[in-house]
């Protein structure tokens, strides 16, 4: 399972790609506002970093048309390569311009997505990743997690090669239990990669090993 961060934040992606298998980065319009610097700004900050990683920009135009146009213009505009995903909501829309920005050689993901139906669709259009919400569907009492699982079973039944890529996270049950269910990939905030590797008994047996190991460990370093 790949893992993405799901932030705007260069010291979160700093700390973040210092410390884990961060495989890319997902943006959207509402991240891009809790950063409060503007798309032509914060990109090229987020490319610096991220390599030769995934990057995923999300459109903001309604219409297929501008939806390509505007794909096109942050392709040109950030000199990006194959590892640009153009991020397209599941409307009727949308599910034209997937079809239309991959006919002109760029990635999508599938973004928006609540059922597996929206997901089946955008694969059979061509997108690459789709991105079910997994928390909002549970606030809704949908049971994300089994969203999620019949995407998967679906694309395996039908031999596509779309990926899942689980979003909207709130606890690291939501997480564990997706992966569980055979989700591809993952993007999580900040906040949930800290919770994945906390454990206060991995705490405690550092500590313990520390207070164990210090008479004894001889050798320097």
């Amino acid at each position: 399972m790949k893992y993405l961060a799901d932030t705007a934040n260069i010291d979160e992606i700093k700390e973040l790609l210092n410390y884990l298998p961060i495989e890319g980065v997902t943006t959207n319009p509402t991240l891009l506002a809790h950063s409060k610097k503007k798309l032509s700004q914060i990109i090229p900050e987020i490319l610096q970093l991220l390599g030769d990683k995934m990057i995923h920009i999300q459109v903001m135009s309604e219409k297929s048309e501008d939806m390509l146009r505007e794909a096109k213009r942050y392709r040109d505009y950030f000199q990006l390569n194959e590892k640009y995903f153009v991020k397209i909501p599941v409307t009727k829309e949308g599910i034209r311009a997937i079809k239309m920005v991959k006919e002109a050689g760029m990635n999508v993901t599938a973004t928006a997505v609540f059922t597996q139906q929206q997901a089946l669709i955008a694969a059979k259009a061509g997108a690459d990743f789709v991105a079910p919400y997994v928390n909002r569907l549970d606030n809704i009492g949908a049971q994300g997690v089994n969203v999620v699982s019949d995407i998967v079973k679906t694309f395996t039944l039908h031999s596509l090669p779309c990926n899942v890529l689980g979003a909207s996270f709130k606890n690291v049950n939501q997480v564990y239990q997706v992966s569980l269910n055979g989700c591809h990939a993952v993007t999580l905030s900040y906040e949930i990669f800290n919770l994945l590797i906390k454990h206060p008994m991995t705490d405690k047996g550092v500590a313990d090993f520390t207070k164990d190991g210090i008479p004894y460990y001889d050798i320097q370093f």
